[in-house]
């Protein structure tokens, strides 16, 4: 079983920035095998994915954070990392890690249904 941890979250004025971790632990292989990203749910929308990175260190970003938001990864500490830069009030949302073993069709890699693993969220706000 994988156990995922988020923290970083928090409140920020527009045009600020935060870093997002995810700790990943709880079984034998490292995060380099893993496919991971992070979604996000703001308040009475769906869930919907940010950037993605598979375990080829290939990445995808919404269009929305494009040149904002970068992801990255550390195997050695097994943690997922994501920078969020000019942050709007729009960003506001309970951001989540999420991970999965095996390849994801590239067309498929924001749908939340390919990700066996997910964390319990950390809550970012944005104020204007």
């Amino acid at each position: 079983q994988v156990q995922l941890v988020e923290s970083g979250g928090g409140s920020v004025q527009a045009g600020g920035s935060l870093r997002l971790s995810c700790a990943a632990s709880g079984y034998t292989y490292s995060t380099y095998y893993m496919n991971m990203g992070w979604f996000r749910q703001g308040p009475g929308k769906e869930r919907e994915g940010v950037a993605t990175m598979d375990s080829d260190g290939n990445t995808a970003y919404a269009d929305s954070v494009k040149g904002r938001f970068t992801i990255s990864r550390d195997n050695a500490k097994n943690t997922l990392y994501l920078e969020m830069n000019s942050l709007k009030p729009e960003d506001t949302a309970m951001y989540y890690c999420a991970a999965t073993f095996g390849s994801i069709f590239p067309d498929w890699v924001f749908l939340p249904s390919q990700y066996n693993y997910w964390g319990q969220g950390t809550p970012v706000t944005v104020s204007s």
